[in-house]
């Protein structure tokens, strides 16, 4: 029986690089930077699993390149939108991912977000370092309460809800709009209501709905335009849920407090982009499931569902279980 190739598109941790590379056949990006199309276009020729980061579109294009015998597209990430699963499932291609081991991280990052945008912090801490803090002031880099503040959650999966969870803590009114009807029991506290009242009420806004051709810049000047002029904008779900050029004109001409914002459009945004200009946009490098456990458990989740493929055996979280 010939080996089966496999091609990794990244290195991941250890904990789960180690496992792959246990199969014979495995083939890894070693580079730092993303792999390049046409590289990406090659490396795939006669695989039979692909292990793909979120930043690698995965299309028809690519699966034809990848030819008849790709069984398995084990994607290291939640989201599925760099892939074309209508196309993998119409080739009994299975996808699996790593939904859920994420949740909690997402989530403490998301509230962090919002506590340091909330707090000025990133702008305090510049003011600081910029030998700027001469003494104590009643007017000194006033920010917003927290606590006692209503939150807008748009998108009520498991990181949304997670996210109300934390702000219960904070004393938060929480306000929620979702697309599907959430687990019986996971709204406790929360109020669904639609996407202009919820807009319209929240001192805080935080982004948590997957990406679709429906909610691609679901944040408009529209959007932005219902929303308090004090309050803020925090996205940890999908950059283009944002129209950037609308957030940066809110931004710049007060009509916005601030944004804070793991994800952005395009990713990563260049240096020279106007909203890395304005003291009240804060921007971090996609670290939303960024601790050391949650990426080595989804390194071997990745692995797990790989290895399921390639053996013909049900991916143990699979995208489209239609397929067996």
């Amino acid at each position: 029986m010939s080996t089966q190739r496999i091609f990794v598109t990244r290195k991941i941790p250890e904990a789960g690089l180690r496992l792959v590379r246990e199969r014979p056949g495995v083939d890894v990006w070693e580079a730092d930077a993303p792999i390049d199309r046409a590289s990406l276009l090659s490396r795939v020729r006669g695989i039979s699993g692909l292990l793909c980061m979120l930043s690698d579109p995965i299309d028809r294009e690519l699966l034809d390149a990848a030819g008849p015998g790709l069984k398995v597209i084990s994607s290291y990430a939640v989201g599925l939108d760099n892939i074309d699963l209508a196309e993998a499932t119409r080739r009994r291609i299975a996808v699996g991912h790593t939904p859920g081991v994420l949740t909690d991280a997402t989530a403490d990052l998301a509230f962090a977000l919002l506590l340091c945008a909330a707090r000025r912090l990133p702008e305090g801490e510049r003011y600081v370092r910029a030998g700027r803090w001469r003494t104590w002031s009643p007017t000194l880099m006033l920010g917003r309460d927290v606590f006692g503040a209503t939150l807008g959650i748009v998108g009520f999966g498991r990181i949304g809800r997670a996210v109300a969870r934390r702000a219960r803590g904070f004393g938060m009114k929480v306000l929620f709009t979702t697309r599907s009807d959430p687990p019986p029991g996971e709204v406790q506290g929360a109020t669904r209501v639609d996407l202009d009242v919820l807009l319209a009420e929240s001192d805080f806004v935080s982004l948590h709905a997957p990406l679709t051709p429906q909610t691609r810049h679901l944040i408009d000047a529209r959007a932005l335009a219902r929303m308090k002029p004090a309050a803020i904008l925090v996205n940890a779900g999908r950059g283009a849920l944002v129209d950037p050029a609308a957030l940066y004109a809110a931004l710049k001409e007060g009509r916005l407090a601030a944004a804070a914002l793991d994800v952005t459009e395009p990713e990563p945004l260049p240096a020279d982009h106007p909203l890395l200009g304005l003291d009240n946009c804060l921007v971090v490098p996609h670290v939303g499931s960024a601790t050391v456990q949650t990426r080595e458990r989804m390194a071997v989740i990745a692995a797990e569902n790989l290895f399921a493929g390639l053996d013909g055996k049900p991916v143990p979280l699979c995208a489209n279980p239609q397929i067996y």
